[in-house]
Protein backbone atom coordinates (compact mmCIF):
# COMPACT_ATOMS: atom_id res chain seq x y z
CA UNK A 1 0.00 0.00 0.00
CA UNK A 2 1.36 3.60 -0.89
CA UNK A 3 -0.03 6.74 0.89
CA UNK A 4 0.07 9.81 -0.96
CA UNK A 5 -1.56 13.06 -0.18
CA UNK A 6 -2.78 14.04 -3.87
CA UNK A 7 -3.24 12.68 -7.19
CA UNK A 8 -0.11 12.50 -9.59
CA UNK A 9 2.07 11.73 -6.12
CA UNK A 10 1.44 8.09 -6.54
CA UNK A 11 3.07 8.75 -10.23
CA UNK A 12 5.84 10.69 -9.23
CA UNK A 13 7.01 8.86 -5.95
CA UNK A 14 7.65 5.20 -6.28
CA UNK A 15 5.61 4.26 -9.35
CA UNK A 16 8.35 2.19 -11.35
CA UNK A 17 8.54 -0.43 -8.25
CA UNK A 18 4.67 -0.50 -8.05
CA UNK A 19 4.80 -1.13 -11.89
CA UNK A 20 7.62 -3.85 -11.06
CA UNK A 21 6.09 -5.49 -7.71
CA UNK A 22 2.36 -5.47 -10.02
CA UNK A 23 4.36 -7.80 -12.69
CA UNK A 24 5.98 -9.77 -9.98
CA UNK A 25 2.00 -10.69 -9.33
CA UNK A 26 1.89 -8.44 -6.42
CA UNK A 27 -1.25 -6.23 -5.32
CA UNK A 28 -0.70 -2.52 -4.89
CA UNK A 29 -3.16 -0.35 -3.01
CA UNK A 30 -2.88 3.41 -3.86
CA UNK A 31 -4.72 5.11 -0.62
CA UNK A 32 -5.18 8.98 -2.13
CA UNK A 33 -5.82 11.45 1.10
CA UNK A 34 -7.29 14.91 -1.06
CA UNK A 35 -8.76 15.09 -4.18
CA UNK A 36 -5.86 17.79 -5.34
CA UNK A 37 -8.86 20.30 -5.20
CA UNK A 38 -6.17 23.30 -4.40
CA UNK A 39 -3.82 22.28 -6.83
CA UNK A 40 -2.39 24.59 -9.33
CA UNK A 41 -2.85 24.13 -13.21
CA UNK A 42 0.89 23.44 -13.85
CA UNK A 43 0.71 22.51 -17.37
CA UNK A 44 0.22 25.61 -19.80
CA UNK A 45 -1.15 23.46 -22.50
CA UNK A 46 -4.28 23.02 -19.59
CA UNK A 47 -4.27 26.43 -18.53
CA UNK A 48 -7.51 27.50 -19.41
CA UNK A 49 -10.62 28.98 -17.12
CA UNK A 50 -12.76 25.99 -17.65
CA UNK A 51 -9.95 23.41 -16.33
CA UNK A 52 -10.09 25.26 -13.47
CA UNK A 53 -13.88 25.52 -12.64
CA UNK A 54 -13.86 22.02 -13.15
CA UNK A 55 -10.40 21.01 -11.30
CA UNK A 56 -12.12 18.36 -9.05
CA UNK A 57 -13.61 16.40 -11.36
CA UNK A 58 -10.87 16.44 -13.96
CA UNK A 59 -7.88 15.90 -10.85
CA UNK A 60 -10.36 12.23 -10.62
CA UNK A 61 -10.67 11.29 -14.15
CA UNK A 62 -6.62 11.94 -14.41
CA UNK A 63 -6.23 10.07 -11.47
CA UNK A 64 -8.69 7.17 -13.08
CA UNK A 65 -6.12 7.08 -15.99
CA UNK A 66 -3.12 6.55 -13.89
CA UNK A 67 -4.38 3.83 -12.28
CA UNK A 68 -5.01 2.14 -15.08
CA UNK A 69 -1.64 2.52 -16.41
CA UNK A 70 0.04 0.85 -13.15
CA UNK A 71 -2.27 -1.60 -12.78
CA UNK A 72 -2.68 -0.14 -9.36
CA UNK A 73 -5.98 -0.35 -7.40
CA UNK A 74 -6.59 3.21 -5.39
CA UNK A 75 -8.83 4.76 -2.74
CA UNK A 76 -10.34 8.29 -1.81
CA UNK A 77 -9.56 8.67 2.14
CA UNK A 78 -11.83 11.77 1.11
CA UNK A 79 -9.93 15.13 2.55
CA UNK A 80 -9.87 18.20 1.10
CA UNK A 81 -6.41 19.80 -0.30
CA UNK A 82 -5.35 22.37 1.84
CA UNK A 83 -3.67 24.32 -0.99
CA UNK A 84 -0.04 25.57 -1.05
CA UNK A 85 0.35 28.73 1.24
CA UNK A 86 2.56 31.38 -0.06
CA UNK A 87 3.63 35.02 1.48
CA UNK A 88 5.73 35.96 4.34
CA UNK A 89 4.05 35.43 7.08
CA UNK A 90 2.36 32.33 5.42
CA UNK A 91 -1.85 32.59 5.47
CA UNK A 92 -3.62 30.32 7.47
CA UNK A 93 -4.83 27.23 6.37
CA UNK A 94 -8.66 27.12 4.90
CA UNK A 95 -10.75 25.91 7.51
CA UNK A 96 -11.63 21.89 7.26
CA UNK A 97 -8.95 21.24 4.94
CA UNK A 98 -6.68 18.15 5.52
CA UNK A 99 -3.81 20.61 6.66
CA UNK A 100 -5.73 20.84 9.96
CA UNK A 101 -7.30 17.37 11.13
CA UNK A 102 -6.35 15.63 14.03
CA UNK A 103 -3.30 12.64 12.91
CA UNK A 104 -5.20 10.28 15.39
CA UNK A 105 -8.65 11.05 14.27
CA UNK A 106 -7.32 11.34 10.03
CA UNK A 107 -5.55 8.43 10.61
CA UNK A 108 -8.92 6.01 11.24
CA UNK A 109 -9.98 5.66 7.16
CA UNK A 110 -6.27 4.63 6.61
CA UNK A 111 -7.20 2.08 9.46
CA UNK A 112 -9.96 1.13 7.97
CA UNK A 113 -8.45 0.70 4.55
CA UNK A 114 -5.53 -1.11 6.13
CA UNK A 115 -7.64 -4.08 7.68
CA UNK A 116 -9.31 -4.44 4.49
CA UNK A 117 -6.50 -4.76 2.03
CA UNK A 118 -3.90 -6.05 4.60
CA UNK A 119 -0.75 -4.86 3.08
CA UNK A 120 2.48 -6.32 4.12
CA UNK A 121 4.58 -3.10 2.96
CA UNK A 122 3.60 0.52 3.25
CA UNK A 123 5.15 3.64 1.95
CA UNK A 124 4.77 7.18 2.25
CA UNK A 125 6.63 10.34 3.02
CA UNK A 126 9.15 11.03 5.68
CA UNK A 127 8.41 13.50 8.48
CA UNK A 128 9.15 16.49 6.28
CA UNK A 129 6.48 15.38 3.78
CA UNK A 130 9.40 15.26 1.00
CA UNK A 131 8.80 18.85 0.88
CA UNK A 132 6.92 21.04 3.02
CA UNK A 133 3.50 21.30 1.63
CA UNK A 134 1.22 20.52 4.57
CA UNK A 135 -0.92 18.16 3.25
CA UNK A 136 2.36 16.17 2.46
CA UNK A 137 2.99 16.48 5.98
CA UNK A 138 -0.13 15.23 7.52
CA UNK A 139 -0.14 12.83 5.17
CA UNK A 140 3.49 11.17 7.06
CA UNK A 141 1.51 11.48 10.47
CA UNK A 142 -1.52 9.70 9.56
CA UNK A 143 0.26 7.09 7.83
CA UNK A 144 2.75 6.23 10.52
CA UNK A 145 -0.78 6.98 13.03
CA UNK A 146 -2.40 4.20 11.01
CA UNK A 147 0.60 1.92 10.43
CA UNK A 148 0.78 1.74 14.43
CA UNK A 149 -2.91 1.08 15.35
CA UNK A 150 -3.87 -0.91 12.67
CA UNK A 151 -2.69 -3.99 14.31
CA UNK A 152 -3.62 -3.32 17.66
CA UNK A 153 -6.95 -5.25 18.93
CA UNK A 154 -7.47 -2.69 21.32
CA UNK A 155 -8.01 -0.02 19.37
CA UNK A 156 -10.73 1.35 16.72
CA UNK A 157 -12.78 -2.24 17.41
CA UNK A 158 -15.06 -0.82 14.31
CA UNK A 159 -13.11 -0.11 11.32
CA UNK A 160 -12.53 -3.98 11.03
CA UNK A 161 -10.13 -7.03 11.79
CA UNK A 162 -6.97 -6.12 13.06
CA UNK A 163 -4.11 -5.79 10.28
CA UNK A 164 -0.38 -5.30 11.08
CA UNK A 165 1.52 -4.55 8.00
CA UNK A 166 5.29 -5.71 8.61
CA UNK A 167 7.45 -2.29 7.55
CA UNK A 168 6.45 0.98 6.38
CA UNK A 169 9.09 3.21 4.38
CA UNK A 170 9.57 6.83 3.29
CA UNK A 171 9.71 7.47 -0.51
CA UNK A 172 13.04 9.05 -1.29
CA UNK A 173 13.13 12.43 -3.44
CA UNK A 174 16.01 13.87 -4.96
CA UNK A 175 19.09 13.31 -3.53
CA UNK A 176 21.93 15.40 -5.16
CA UNK A 177 23.91 12.03 -5.64
CA UNK A 178 21.23 10.98 -7.88
CA UNK A 179 21.17 14.46 -9.60
CA UNK A 180 24.86 15.04 -9.78
CA UNK A 181 24.69 11.34 -11.85
CA UNK A 182 22.15 12.19 -14.12
CA UNK A 183 23.80 16.13 -14.81
CA UNK A 184 27.18 14.32 -15.39
CA UNK A 185 25.94 11.58 -17.20
CA UNK A 186 24.35 13.87 -19.81
CA UNK A 187 27.45 16.20 -20.00
CA UNK A 188 29.45 13.12 -20.95
CA UNK A 189 27.08 12.44 -23.97
CA UNK A 190 27.20 15.73 -25.05
CA UNK A 191 23.66 16.80 -23.54
CA UNK A 192 22.63 20.29 -21.97
CA UNK A 193 22.04 18.95 -18.41
CA UNK A 194 18.56 20.62 -16.83
CA UNK A 195 20.12 20.38 -13.44
CA UNK A 196 23.05 22.68 -13.18
CA UNK A 197 21.12 25.55 -11.60
CA UNK A 198 19.62 23.34 -9.18
CA UNK A 199 22.95 21.75 -8.33
CA UNK A 200 24.54 25.06 -7.75
CA UNK A 201 22.14 25.83 -5.30
CA UNK A 202 21.60 22.43 -3.83
CA UNK A 203 23.85 23.79 -0.34
CA UNK A 204 20.48 25.03 1.07
CA UNK A 205 18.26 21.81 0.32
CA UNK A 206 17.55 18.98 2.79
CA UNK A 207 19.39 16.23 1.13
CA UNK A 208 18.40 12.93 2.66
CA UNK A 209 20.59 10.52 0.36
CA UNK A 210 22.48 9.11 3.48
CA UNK A 211 19.11 7.68 4.78
CA UNK A 212 18.61 5.78 1.59
CA UNK A 213 18.25 1.75 3.35
CA UNK A 214 16.60 0.58 -0.12
CA UNK A 215 17.33 0.82 -3.80
CA UNK A 216 15.10 -1.21 -6.18
CA UNK A 217 16.12 -2.20 -9.65
CA UNK A 218 13.39 -0.85 -11.44
CA UNK A 219 14.56 1.18 -15.02
CA UNK A 220 12.64 -0.99 -17.14
CA UNK A 221 9.22 0.45 -15.48
CA UNK A 222 10.22 3.64 -15.94
CA UNK A 223 8.35 4.16 -18.96
CA UNK A 224 5.34 2.89 -17.41
CA UNK A 225 5.82 5.45 -14.65
CA UNK A 226 6.49 8.34 -17.37
CA UNK A 227 3.07 7.48 -18.66
CA UNK A 228 1.13 7.69 -15.67
CA UNK A 229 2.45 11.07 -14.80
CA UNK A 230 1.36 12.27 -18.36
CA UNK A 231 -2.17 11.05 -17.33
CA UNK A 232 -1.82 14.17 -14.90
CA UNK A 233 -2.46 16.45 -17.42
CA UNK A 234 -3.27 19.65 -15.40
CA UNK A 235 -0.14 18.72 -13.13
CA UNK A 236 2.67 17.55 -16.08
CA UNK A 237 4.38 19.47 -18.90
CA UNK A 238 4.59 16.95 -21.12
CA UNK A 239 7.46 19.00 -22.49
CA UNK A 240 8.72 20.19 -19.05
CA UNK A 241 11.52 19.31 -17.11
CA UNK A 242 10.78 16.13 -15.76
CA UNK A 243 11.00 14.58 -19.30
CA UNK A 244 14.49 16.19 -19.99
CA UNK A 245 16.71 13.29 -19.58
CA UNK A 246 16.23 10.66 -21.98
CA UNK A 247 14.90 6.98 -20.18
CA UNK A 248 18.00 4.85 -21.38
CA UNK A 249 20.37 7.45 -19.43
CA UNK A 250 18.43 7.28 -16.43
CA UNK A 251 18.04 3.59 -16.89
CA UNK A 252 22.22 3.14 -16.96
CA UNK A 253 22.91 6.31 -14.85
CA UNK A 254 20.55 5.90 -12.09
CA UNK A 255 18.31 2.60 -12.51
CA UNK A 256 16.75 2.40 -9.29
CA UNK A 257 14.10 4.29 -7.19
CA UNK A 258 15.25 4.68 -3.35
CA UNK A 259 13.44 4.40 0.00
CA UNK A 260 14.27 4.80 3.45
CA UNK A 261 12.86 2.10 5.90
CA UNK A 262 11.22 3.73 8.48
CA UNK A 263 9.99 0.56 10.72
CA UNK A 264 10.53 -3.42 9.99
CA UNK A 265 8.85 -5.93 11.84
CA UNK A 266 11.26 -8.36 10.04
CA UNK A 267 14.65 -9.37 9.97
CA UNK A 268 15.67 -7.66 6.92
CA UNK A 269 19.76 -6.51 6.79
CA UNK A 270 20.33 -2.80 5.72
CA UNK A 271 20.90 -2.62 2.55
CA UNK A 272 18.14 -3.81 0.96
CA UNK A 273 17.04 -4.28 -2.70
CA UNK A 274 13.55 -4.94 -2.43
CA UNK A 275 10.67 -3.62 -0.14
CA UNK A 276 10.07 -7.65 0.41
CA UNK A 277 13.09 -8.24 2.03
CA UNK A 278 12.62 -10.64 5.34
CA UNK A 279 8.71 -10.66 4.47
CA UNK A 280 8.90 -13.11 1.83
CA UNK A 281 10.65 -15.72 3.76
CA UNK A 282 8.43 -14.52 6.82
CA UNK A 283 5.22 -15.30 4.71
CA UNK A 284 6.41 -18.54 2.93
CA UNK A 285 7.62 -20.15 6.70
CA UNK A 286 3.63 -19.51 7.77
Amino acid sequence: MTVHAHPDDESSKGAATMAKYIAEGASVLVATCTGGERGSVLNPQMDRPEVLADITNIRRKEMDRAREILGVDQAWLGFVDSGLPEGDPLPPLPEGCFGLQDPQEAAKPLIKLIREFRPHVMTTYDENGGYPHPDHIMCHRVSVAAFDAAGDPGLYPELGEPWQPLKLYYNSGWTRARMLALHEGMLAAGLESPYAEWLEKWSDRNDRGDKITTRVECGEYFHVRDDALRAHATQVDPDGFWFHIPLEMQQKVWPTEDFELARSLVDSPIPESDLFAGIREKVEAA
